[in-house]
């Protein structure tokens, strides 16, 4: 009987995971993108600061990076659809409030909720991942969630840019709140559930037992410390590019929104380039290739910057180079992350994204205390990378631990 379990075909297919996995992951990632056009305008329009404004950027990284720690042991005792449903209803009731927000103050407010909203989507897709396939079929669906995600980021500066210019800076919120309607109904209809309910998962004793495994495991910590540093740096770019191309260099919104392409562009080039590997060769074998494009930019970042006034080619290039490496890093260490904790899945992806998260906010945060963008660009994201790849070949020492507990399905429901 358990061998014809384990033989069974997943209720899920490889396609139908990655495409709904993709637009779960991306809702956090493209609220950022959309909204980074109007950070200037929103400096204007509630007559503030650009420290208030970037604190709209910092406190929704702190949202989504507290309520990766809540969301992930939640879906893992109760379920991912339920879960995936009241964290999503949070997002939109978030984006209503930003669109009415009298003051900078709302918005704050506004924006720390919809990142708790958002935060389902990454614990939830990569714990949909890991409930259904393991080794080269997960590290394959990472790629193409990859693929995907990275069309959201891509279109998302430009879908801001040109909205806030047609119809204001509200409208962008707007458009966060019918992508939010979209996911609650792709959810409904498309997604299976993938776990028993088991209240025990959630309790006291459970989550101090799920995330003291985790924390307790060198090979997590490690794996997941390479995808914060490199993912991370992203994050924390979101906060400074802004004022970097729009403020020093002179683009428009718009024109920053086709800029952003650059870097996302890259990204799924890279993500391509992978897709194509990863017929020939392990996802692993490809990691210390990405660390090497990340290292370059790195170093490029921080002698450009640090060199002369900024251009837009002295800037996106080396962003281009470092999001061209993060392709090929993500899919061995997200799979790797979560490999050994089957039935803590949730958790396992929530501790990673909070981790993830937690990097891009703690960089947010320093390069707001630092003052100039550009100084501040050109020294944490070159010290992220650096931390990226003391961690892997920290990690590459170290061996596979054994799966902590047994995996546990839904089977199909005949109806």
């Amino acid at each position: 009987m358990k061998h014809r379990q384990a033989a069974a075909a997943p209720i899920m297919s490889e396609r139908r995971v990655s495409l709904i996995g993709a637009m779960l992951v991306a809702v956090g990632p493209v609220s950022m993108a959309l909204y980074t056009p109007a950070m200037p305008e929103i400096v204007s329009a509630f007559g503030t600061t650009e420290a208030a404004v970037k604190m709209t950027l910092s406190l929704y990284f702190a949202g989504f990076a507290i309520a990766q720690l809540i969301c992930g042991p939640l879906s893992d005792g109760l379920g991912r659809k339920p879960v995936t449903f009241a964290f999503m209803g949070i997002y939109a009731v978030a984006s209503l409030i930003a669109v009415m927000a009298p003051s900078i103050e709302w918005l704050i407010a506004a924006r720390f909720l919809q990142g708790v909203g958002a935060a389902v989507g990454v614990a939830v897709s990569r714990a949909l991942v890991r409930d259904l396939f393991t080794q080269d079929q997960s590290a394959r669906i990472m790629n193409l969630m990859g693929i995907i995600l990275a069309m959201g980021p891509a279109l998302a500066p430009t879908l801001g840019g040109l909205t806030m210019e047609l119809f204001g800076w509200h409208a962008i919120f707007l458009v966060m709140l019918a992508a939010g309607a979209g996911i609650v109904l792709v959810v409904h209809f498309a997604m299976r559930e993938t776990v028993v309910r088991d209240l025990s998962r959630i309790s006291p004793a459970g989550l101090v037992h799920s995330y003291g495994l985790l924390l307790a495991s060198p090979y997590f910590l490690m794996s997941s410390l390479v995808v914060a540093g490199t993912v991370g740096a992203l994050y924390t770019q979101a906060t400074v590019l802004p004022f970097i191309l729009m403020g020093r260099v002179g683009l428009s919104p718009a024109e920053f929104g086709v800029g952003m392409l650059m870097q996302s562009g890259f990204f799924f080039m890279g993500s391509l380039s992978v897709r194509s590997l990863l017929s020939r060769t392990k996802a692993p074998r490809l990691v210390p290739f990405g660390l090497g494009f990340i290292a370059v930019g790195s170093v490029l970042i921080a002698w450009f910057l640090n060199a002369a006034p900024p251009t837009f080619l002295s800037v996106m290039g080396p962003v281009a180079c470092y999001a061209f490496g993060i392709a090929f890093v993500m899919p061995a260490m997200m799979t790797a992350s979560l490999a050994p904790f089957p039935r803590i899945a949730g958790s396992a992806s929530s501790l990673m994204g909070f981790m993830q998260m937690g990097s891009g906010l703690l960089g947010g945060s320093i390069a707001a205390l630092l003052g100039d963008p550009v100084f501040a660009m050109g020294t944490i994201i070159p010290a992220m990378g650096a931390i990226a790849i003391a961690a892997w070949l920290l990690w590459r020492r170290l061996p596979e631990p054994a799966l902590a507990t047994a995996v546990r399905h839904v089977p199909e429901n005949p109806a």
